[in-house]
């Protein structure tokens, strides 16, 4: 499976909401995701992430995910695999025994919702603001940038301030002033 995405800074975010709601899409109670990212050892921020693989462990309430993406034509279009893991900290130190390396600690509280095959995420992450991210999860050869071309024509169609970016949250948060002063790993 691809995961094919674009993302925006929003600058009014009830502009938005209510943008959502005129384009019928209905956006559930905000729930909050703690993520801690990965990268391969070696990878330094700055580098090139296309071909290198990249986790992930989630948590939102009791429930633990592990992601693993891989960056193609670009990083908001990744190769994905998930899965449900029942201890976080095992997850944690298996991921370190594979050689990765804990890169920055994410925290949200994301909204959803759904455009047809869109999934529409609103999310207010700390140290790095509020963002609309749209993703589309494809299992055929569809052309990632042309699908993130109609993603950003749909995004536009709503008609509020948005401002694309081509950075992932592991990016925004580590660059955002307030993170760069506190940036450091909270354990799993």
């Amino acid at each position: 499976m691809r995961e094919i995405e674009t993302k925006y800074r929003v600058g009014d975010l009830g502009a938005l909401l209510a943008a959502l709601r005129e384009a019928g899409v209905e956006v559930g109670e905000a729930v909050l995701q703690d993520d801690q990212a990965y990268a391969p050892a070696g990878w330094e921020p700055g580098m090139p992430k296309a071909g290198r693989t990249f986790c992930r462990l989630r948590t939102q309430g009791s429930l633990h995910v592990f992601t693993t993406k891989t960056p193609l034509a670009n990083t908001m279009e990744c190769t994905e695999f998930e899965s449900v893991v029942s201890d976080r900290e095992q997850m944690h130190a298996a991921v370190l025994q594979m050689g990765y390396v804990p890169s920055v600690r994410i925290v949200k509280h994301r909204r959803v919702g759904s455009a047809g095959q869109i999934l529409v995420c609103v999310d207010m992450v700390e140290h790095a603001g509020a963002f609309l991210e749209l993703e589309m999860t494809v299992d055929d050869d569809r052309d990632g940038p042309t699908v993130q071309e109609d993603l950003d024509a749909w995004a536009r169609g709503l008609g509020v301030e948005l401002q694309r970016t081509t950075h992932t949250y592991d990016t925004l948060v580590r660059t955002a002033p307030a993170a760069r002063a506190a940036f450091t790993t909270r354990g799993a």
